[in-house]
């Protein structure tokens, strides 16, 4: 008992000296830097555009595994809701991907080029 009291008023003691040194703001705000990490931290998927469809809003993609879904690779058709996203998907280049099941569809939330063809 004696040792978990020890512990308790440490881990007190610790939370209030963190209080103290870090501003409410940027406990509340974390620096972009933060919020870039956590997003680099997604996995994302390789891909090489098949067929750009904009009309309909879809890609067409030759996919590696895609984690996040437990999907193997495969070559299938993936909605695309954000159109700023068809800047990045050109029909033979090579993608890296981050995609969802929303509402019974897979749509692809974030791409960015690799530079390879």
């Amino acid at each position: 008992m004696k040792n978990f009291t020890t512990l308790l008023i440490a881990s007190m003691l610790g939370t209030i000296a963190f209080a103290q040194t870090t501003p409410l703001a940027a406990v509340a705000n974390p620096p972009s830097s933060v919020a870039v990490s956590a997003t680099s931290a997604k996995d994302m998927a390789e891909a090489e555009v098949r067929k750009v469809d904009k009309d309909a809003k879809k890609v067409t993609l030759k996919h590696g595994p895609i984690k996040n879904l437990d999907m193997p690779g495969m070559t299938m058709v993936f909605q695309v809701r954000d159109a700023a996203l068809f800047d990045k998907l050109v029909v033979g280049e090579k993608i890296l991907f981050t995609a969802e099941q929303l509402q019974g569809a897979f749509v692809i939330t974030g791409a960015e080029k690799t530079g390879a063809k």
